[in-house]
């Protein structure tokens, strides 16, 4: 067989061809030589490639073969969770940015001798800024300091330093700021700002000093520092209703029932720490906000169990919705402490437009003493079940009813009636 493609090879063998030629030559000769071989029987097999063991052709890029990735559902946080990232109170250190340093130089330049001063004043101080967001919901983000930019020194040839750029400190809608306990400037409305404070102003350059008597002033003063207060920022809930009870009364579980919250609801007190805002919506498009608010006990004006905390969210509501747990022995008396507590952190504030909520009407002794609290009390009471929904109607058409009373005594008044 080796003499054999010897001599086809040796046929087809012809010197001083080009690369071209001799790829043809060579592409003829191994034809010549499948033929011959053929001729005696012999066939030339294809090199087999090696296989891998172990791989698959399998193709991922199809649907039916890809890995299921739908969003799964978000699950809700717990209460736990929510009071580590819920943030209502703040204090803070603010620090404006200094101003840059003036320049002391003088114009130089060939054949010039004379050139002058050319030193150029230091820009100014950033400013700190807090400006109320709608979209901020606690002060979690909010640091214990606040350093603004300094501004850049002056240069030669009169250039002057670039200011420092402002510091915007976003807080939400209701942020109270105070300093030494009084209050400065409460941020109730979406964009409103408050210039904390200023920054320091450039120094001046000597080319600022040059005057008849003073031809070449070598004069340069430095930038001023910026202005530095230390100031408190507290959050009281903007909701147009509040719901205010004992702990245990259902005020998560009514919230949940009558709106779109979704408040941690278990069989124990003090399982709402952070307030809660749910939205009631009605037929035409008007919206109710209202918070759940933490419960209070006796002795909360004095602070006891986070009282103070607890009732600052309680200013901004326009109207109260008292929550009483008739499976208490006397659910008359809790109304009492209730008003006696709010008047103590502020008087008049048990005084607004009001209503009685009498829960936990699944109960078997939940109508004997809704008689008994009817006979204490001379105002409307809502009986409802915020476990079965019963009566939960009444309750939102009445809620409808004090909210179209509040935009009617703001909406005559100068000041403009908050919507949610």
């Amino acid at each position: 067989m080796k003499g054999i493609m010897l001599a086809a090879l040796s046929r087809l063998k012809t010197p001083g061809l080009s690369s071209s030629d001799r790829f043809l030559r060579c592409f003829l000769a191994k034809e010549v030589l499948r033929v011959e071989l053929s001729f005696f029987g012999v066939s030339l097999s294809p090199v087999r490639r090696p296989t891998v063991v172990g791989v698959r052709n399998v193709s991922t890029s199809t649907t039916l073969c890809d890995k299921s990735r739908g969003n799964p559902k978000k699950k809700e946080m717990s209460e736990k969770k929510l009071t580590r990232h819920f943030v209502d109170h703040r204090r803070v250190k603010l620090v404006a940015g200094s101003g840059g340093n003036g320049a002391s130089s003088f114009h130089s330049e060939p054949r010039k001798e004379w050139g002058g001063p050319d030193g150029g004043n230091g820009g100014d101080g950033g400013s700190i800024i807090i400006k109320a967001d709608r979209f901020v919901k606690s002060l979690a983000q909010v640091v214990p300091v606040y350093k603004g930019e300094d501004g850049q020194s002056g240069g030669s040839k009169n250039c002057y330093g670039r200011n420092g750029s402002p510091k915007y400190i976003c807080v939400p809608l209701g942020t109270v700021v105070k300093e030494q306990g009084k209050m400065v400037v409460d941020l109730a409305t979406h964009g409103q700002e408050y210039l904390a404070v200023f920054g320091g102003a450039g120094g001046k350059g000597n080319r600022f000093f040059l005057s008849n008597e003073n031809r070449a002033p070598m004069t340069a003063t430095p930038g001023t520092p910026g202005q530095e207060r230390v100031l408190q920022l507290e959050l009281r809930t903007m909701a147009h209703a509040g719901l205010v009870g004992f702990p245990n009364a259902g005020k998560s579980s009514l919230l949940r029932a009558i709106s779109n919250a979704k408040p941690a609801v278990a069989a124990y007190p003090f399982t709402t720490l952070n307030p809660h805002v749910g939205i009631v919506k009605y037929r035409d498009h008007e919206q109710v906000a209202v918070a759940d608010i933490p419960g209070i006990i006796r002795g909360a004006h004095l602070n006891r169990g986070l009282g103070i905390s607890f009732l600052r969210h309680i200013e901004r509501c326009r109207f109260l919705l008292f929550v009483l747990d008739l499976s208490a022995p006397e659910p008359w008396t809790h109304l009492q402490h209730l008003r006696y507590e709010l008047d103590q952190y502020e008087p008049g504030l048990s005084q607004r437009p009001q209503a009685i909520i009498a829960n936990k009407m699944d109960l078997p002794e939940a109508l004997e003493k809704l008689e008994i609290l009817k006979s204490h009390v001379t105002q409307r009471i809502i009986p409802v079940s915020a476990l079965t929904g019963q009566n939960t109607e009444e309750l939102i058409l009445h809620l409808r009813e004090l909210y179209d009373g509040y935009l009617q005594r703001d909406g005559s008044g100068e000041s403009k009636p908050t919507r949610w």
